[in-house]
């Protein structure tokens, strides 16, 4: 342990030399010697050093391990061990939260490892104690009130549609039970007494209601015995063959099981990868753990809410929150993550605590020696260590004995409150503190005890959030990349991001295999597709596609490509689809490409017997003449819409651009809202959006009417739609996929989501082409246009004036839209439309109607 703090000295010598260092070097001595012996009379070294061994080896392999978690953060032996990675006297955190001798069952260490290679660490742990000896922990899914009411429905075989319409009539508290839903929602309880089926259902559900419904492993936890584990507890093999306890977790520690929690964190795989593109591509070797938290710009991020992707401050209401709150430092995180949680809210304290900040409510303290403990949060007891801190100040509570008062004052145990008031009141008294201040505490304590959150769990989130901002701010290009990429499996994300990113004026491109790696890939200011995301391609293909390139350089042709790369990866239909994709766009048209589909596989074929039977060898040229390289066959272009369907079907999202790009100005002026912002919308309000289907689930109610569940994005992201017979049958002919939509829909707030019920939908071409508001609009597509074009664009203008002002639509290489206005007039006729139709393509006039 001594060992492991004096590695950390430097960086402690480093900050007082600075001036930033809150407590002299002596301090840290104390406070390591006075843990150190504590740990030793609670025989926790034990723990301590299982769990050390494990983050050594993580650090050792390279696995990205989180900052800290929970009340271990405030532990500087965890700090000096690398355990943890936050300064508990930087922070003003307390040791006596995680562990003291008034402590009746023993705390946990959890800890954040990197997603993706959470697994080494349990396969090591495993190897390491014996396989015997390690299990992971079973956890029970109970029957909650609205799963008790649907289970027992399917059971007595009641329609679905009636026990779903019972089910939401139950109100959506957390943890709510059936006898409480019975007596505050009267519509639940009138159901149910008007139909004797629903009434049998609800009486059998109130006697299931909390019983285990099921068995699953538990997402974290982690169990180690130092002999075999069937020897002490029962065990579970699962339907993966995965071994865990029969007991949950509370047996497990009331039997006296050392368990430990392996989380798997996704911020951590982001932070590691977007560390290792900034020195892949720019040659800056990043300490991630030791960046400088006074960072202007990065609190400007903050402040901005620009928070899209940052840990634990994504959400609108947190967004909202730092707008108002404005953070300047990392204390003001802290905070924050302490009090977006239900009680504050409730509590009014946000406002409060925003108003005290910017000296709008004036911060006052009751006695003069709060003042160091609550200073740092504006005179609010925000922090589970601040009760303890006043407890110990006050009425000469031991820390450890503060911490005892803290957990009665969360339960709110009557008996056991009576006595710590009663000893907090001789405290305070033996100290000279008025009794009726010392009482106005203890009930203030009591007040926010119930808010109060553990300190040293969100000051190690805070960092992490602040980690990930840094990223964000100095490096957006590697970090969307690097987020995009582990994000690669969820759709709704990944649309959200690369919205997100064009935002930011990074471009998004298609795959390409002379630039592209496997997965998503920082190519300058712009990020590639990465090749295993390609449809029908995967990663073997990808693979050998990157290794040929960084061996041989770049591919020439197609020719070249097919030379290359060995027939076992390469078939008519992953041809196709790099093609299709854009992967293949640095070696010719895609028409052209297509067409050449045979000729490149007869090729590949050729190369490869060729290698097989060894004539690339010393005696290539005596053995058969090289053949000539083909030509690529021409081919008529395909149209915008062809191009970004082939790169949706390859891909599963739009990249170089979008069918609702070309109508952004026209979506503008009808006030559409965005499927990114349905989530803050109010239930039953009715919207209107603009989107396409991309996939649809038929479905048939009680009558045998047909509906339908649609899957719906636009730009800026991913919503579910339901469309009821009634909008069915009006709207079935539009509702195709890939057909841009402008819909009437009503917001339905539910508590597995916010979903859209259509009303009713229109075509968007169809609006976007009728006339009104004097405006002419004229879409140029900046990729394609080149100047000759422009020259005759203008001469048909030049030819044609009029009253009506132009709209220029000017679509950038990236897929977003830029609006100008020109200075001339235009008289729109059907003449003059055409006309540019012919210069400029078939979609590049859109006169503005509704």
């Amino acid at each position: 342990m001594r060992e492991g703090f004096a590695a950390r000295v430097p960086h402690l010598e480093r900050l007082a030399k600075e001036g930033f260092l809150r407590n002299p070097l002596a301090e840290y001595e104390r406070r390591l010697t006075s843990e150190i012996e504590m740990i030793k009379k609670m025989r926790y070294e034990g723990y301590f050093l299982i769990v050390w061994d494990f983050i050594h080896y993580a650090r050792a392999q390279g696995v990205p391990v989180g900052p800290g978690r929970g009340s271990a953060a405030g532990s500087l032996v965890s700090y000096a061990l690398h355990i943890t990675d936050v300064d508990p006297l930087e922070y003003n955190l307390l040791f006596e939260r995680f562990l003291n001798p008034e402590r009746v069952s023993m705390p946990d260490i959890d800890i954040d490892f990197c997603m993706r290679r959470r697994g080494e660490l349990i396969d090591y742990v495993t190897q390491k104690y014996g396989r015997e000896n390690v299990a992971q922990i079973i956890t029970f899914g109970t029957m909650a009130a609205k799963a008790a009411v649907k289970d027992v429905g399917r059971a007595m075989d009641i329609p679905y549609g009636e026990v779903d319409r019972l089910a939401k009539l139950i109100p959506n508290t957390l943890g709510i039970e059936l006898k409480d839903a019975l007596e505050e929602a009267p519509q639940l309880k009138a159901a149910v007494n008007a139909d004797e089926n629903l009434k049998e259902l609800m009486a059998v559900a109130l006697r299931l209601e909390g019983l285990s419904r099921h068995a699953s492993t538990h997402a974290a936890g982690v169990v180690i015995s130092p002999r075999p584990l069937s020897e002490i507890v029962p065990l579970y093999k699962t339907n993966r063959d995965e071994i865990t306890t029969q007991f949950d977790m509370n047996a497990l520690e009331r039997v006296g099981l050392l368990k430990m929690d392996f989380l798997g964190l996704t911020t951590l795989t982001v932070l590691h990868d977007t560390v290792r593109m900034v020195e892949q591509n720019r040659g800056v070797k990043l300490d991630i753990d030791n960046l400088t938290l006074k960072d202007e710009e990065t609190y400007k991020l903050f402040s901005r809410a620009d928070t899209t992707a940052i840990f634990q401050f994504e959400s609108h209401g947190m967004r909202d929150i730092l707008r108002r709150y404005q953070p300047t430092r990392i204390e003001d995180l802290t905070a924050l993550n302490a009090l977006y949680r239900p009680g504050p809210i409730q509590g009014g304290m946000i406002d409060d605590f925003i108003n005290r900040k910017h000296g709008k409510t004036k911060v006052t303290y009751e006695l003069p020696q709060l003042k160091d403990i609550l200073e740092e949060t504006y005179g609010v007891i925000l922090y589970q260590e601040q009760v303890m801190q006043i407890a110990n100040r006050l009425a000469n509570f031991s820390l450890g004995e503060a911490d005892i008062l803290r957990r009665a004052m969360g339960k709110k145990k009557k008996e056991e409150m009576a006595a710590q008031r009663a000893k907090f009141m001789a405290g305070s008294a033996a100290n000279k503190i008025p009794e009726k201040k010392a009482e106005k505490i203890f009930n203030l304590m009591e007040e926010f005890a119930g808010y109060g959150f553990n300190k040293s769990h969100s000051c190690a989130y805070a960092l992490l959030a602040y980690q990930t901002a840094y990223l964000k701010t100095h490096y957006p290009v590697e970090f969307m990349a690097a987020l995009l990429t582990s994000e690669a499996g969820s759709t709704e994300k990944v649309v959200k991001y690369i919205n997100e990113a064009r935002g930011m004026s990074i471009s998004i491109l298609p795959p390409d295999v002379n630039e592209s790696d496997l997965y998503f890939t920082p190519v300058g200011e712009a990020i590639r597709f990465g090749l295993a995301a390609i449809k029908n391609v995967g990663e073997n293909t990808a693979k050998a596609i990157r290794e040929s390139r960084l061996a041989q350089g770049e591919f020439k042709s197609l020719y070249d490509f097919c030379e290359r790369i060995e027939s076992r990866f390469l078939n008519k239909r992953v041809f196709e689809s790099l093609i299709k994709s854009g992967a293949l766009d640095s070696l010719g048209p895609r028409e052209s490409l297509l067409a050449s589909v045979d000729e490149a596989l007869s090729t590949v074929q050729r190369a490869s017997r060729m290698r097989e039977s060894g004539q690339h060898g010393l005696f290539m040229a005596a053995a058969a003449p090289a053949p000539a390289p083909f030509e690529l066959h021409q081919a008529e272009p395909g149209s915008e819409e062809e191009r970004l369907a082939s790169e949706y079907a390859m891909l599963g999202f739009y990249v170089s651009g979008h069918p609702l790009a070309k109508y952004a100005s026209r979506l503008a002026d009808l006030k559409v809202v965005l499927l990114d912002q349905v989530e803050g919308q109010r239930s039953g309000k009715e919207i209107t959006i603009a989107a396409l289907i991309v996939s649809s689930r038929p479905m048939r109610s009680r009558k045998g009417a047909r509906w339908a569940i649609f899957t719906i994005q636009d730009m800026t992201g991913i919503q579910e739609l339901l469309a009821f017979p009634e909008s069915f049958a009006r709207s079935e002919q539009m509702l195709k996929p890939g057909k841009p939509l402008l819909m009437k829909v009503r917001v339905q707030v539910e508590e597995a989501g916010t979903r859209l019920s259509l009303q009713e939908a229109r075509l968007l071409q169809e609006i976007s082409d009728r006339p009104a508001n004097g405006e002419f609009r004229v879409r140029l597509d900046l990729r394609k246009l080149s100047e000759p074009a422009m020259d005759q664009l203008n001469a048909l203008m030049a030819d044609s004036p009029g009253s009506c002002p132009v709209v220029f639509e000017l679509c950038r290489p990236d897929g977003s839209v830029a609006v100008m206005r020109a200075q001339q007039r235009v008289n729109p006729s059907p003449e003059l439309v055409e006309a540019i139709r012919q210069v400029c393509g078939e979609h590049a006039v859109a006169p503005v109607g509704a």
